[in-house]
C-alpha cells in the first residue's frame, strides 16, 4: 500500500515511520518540509517527505495528523487531491470556536468521504517511532478499519464502532491532562488532586453520553488507557503545559488541551448540559 500522512509533527512523523516499517510506501506531507527527528531513530527507506500536497493524490489511505487548530484549514487545502481514499483521523481535539470534533469537520469539508476512522489511544510519539509496543482504539467504518490495520500493522489496534466516543475520549484526556498538570502545582494535597481529577472526567463522560457515546468506550485504550498515560506523566505536553501555566510560564509547543477545554465547554453549551468543573478550571487557567 501507499500511505499518505498529512502533518509532520512528532505524532505524524512517528506514524509515517510506523507505516513504512509496516511494509508500506509512505508519503509524509509537511507544510514547510520539516519533520520531527527522534533520538536514535533513522528515517526508513520508503518514506518520502514532501511539501507538495499533489503527491497525496495517488495514495491508498490518508492519515491526518495535523493539530486540531489547523485541521479544517489543512483539509480544505488537501481536498482537491482527495481521490476516494479511506481517511484515518489521528488528531485528538475539538475546534475551539464551534466545539466540532475532527470527524464532524471532515464531514463539513469532505462530505464525499464515506470511509473514515479515528485512531486514539495511549501513545507517546517518541516511543512509537522507536517501535515500543503500543495500543490504540480504532473506530470507524469496516473499510477504514481494514485500511488502518494494513497501514499500521506494527500497532495493536482495538477496533470498535463508536467514533464519537473515541473522539470525545481523545479530546477529554487532553483537557484532563492540562488540568491535572495545573492541579499538581495548585492543589493543596493529593486528596484534592484526586477529587478534581475525578470530577473533570465526570464532566467529560457527561458530554460523551449526551453526544451518543458508549460508556464502554471510556474504559478502553482511548479512554482509561490514554487518560492514565497523559494525565500522570511530564512527558505529556498537556500535563507539562498545565504545570507551566500554574507557575506563571508560557506553555511550550502544541498544547492541545487548551483548545480541547474550550471545545468541550462549547460542546456542552450546544447540548444544554452543565460542566461546572471544566468551566471553573478554564477560568483558573485563564484561557
Amino acid at each position: 500500500m501507499k500511505i499518505g500522512v498529512i502533518g509532520a509533527g512528532a505524532w505524524g512523523t512517528a506514524l509515517a515511520i510506523t507505516a513504512t516499517h509496516s511494509g508500506n510506501e509512505t508519503v509524509l506531507w509537511s507544510f514547510d518540509g520539516q519533520y520531527k527527528e527522534f533520538d536514535g531513530v533513522t528515517m526508513p527507506n520508503g518514506l518520502t517527505i514532501t511539501k507538495e500536497m499533489s503527491n497525496l493524490r495517488e495514495t491508498d489511505t490518508w492519515l491526518i495528523v495535523t493539530p486540531s487548530a489547523f485541521f479544517r484549514e489543512t483539509l480544505k487545502k488537501a481536498r482537491e487531491f482527495y481521490n476516494g481514499q479511506p481517511v484515518i483521523i489521528c488528531t485528538k481535539g475539538a475546534e475551539c470556536s464551534t466545539g466540532e470534533f475532527m470527524s464532524e469537520i471532515l464531514h463539513d469539508v469532505l462530505p464525499e468521504c464515506v470511509d473514515f476512522g479515528v485512531l486514539s489511544g495511549p501513545q507517546f510519539a517518541a516511543e512509537v517511532a522507536q517501535g515500543v509496543p503500543t495500543g490504540s482504539t480504532l473506530a470507524g467504518t469496516n473499510n477504514a478499519i481494514v485500511a488502518a490495520q494494513q497501514a499500521l500493522n506494527k500497532l495493536y489496534l482495538e477496533p470498535i464502532s463508536d467514533v464519537i466516543g473515541t473522539e470525545i475520549c481523545g479530546v477529554g484526556k487532553n483537557a484532563a491532562a492540562l488540568i491535572s498538570g495545573y492541579n499538581s502545582v495548585m492543589a493543596r494535597g493529593e486528596n484534592e488532586r484526586a477529587l478534581l481529577f475525578t470530577r473533570v472526567w465526570d464532566d467529560v463522560v457527561k458530554i460523551g453520553i449526551a453526544s451518543g457515546a458508549q460508556v464502554a468506550t471510556f474504559l478502553g485504550l482511548c479512554g482509561l488507557g490514554d487518560l492514565f498515560l497523559s494525565a500522570t506523566s511530564t512527558t505529556s505536553r498537556n500535563y507539562s503545559g498545565g504545570i507551566a501555566i500554574a507557575n506563571g510560564l508560557k506553555a511550550e509547543g502544541t498544547v492541545e488541551g487548551i483548545h480541547a477545554l474550550c471545545g468541550l465547554i462549547e460542546r456542552a453549551n450546544t447540548l444544554g448540559i452543565e460542566v461546572p468543573v471544566l468551566t471553573e478550571m478554564k477560568k483558573k487557567l485563564k484561557i
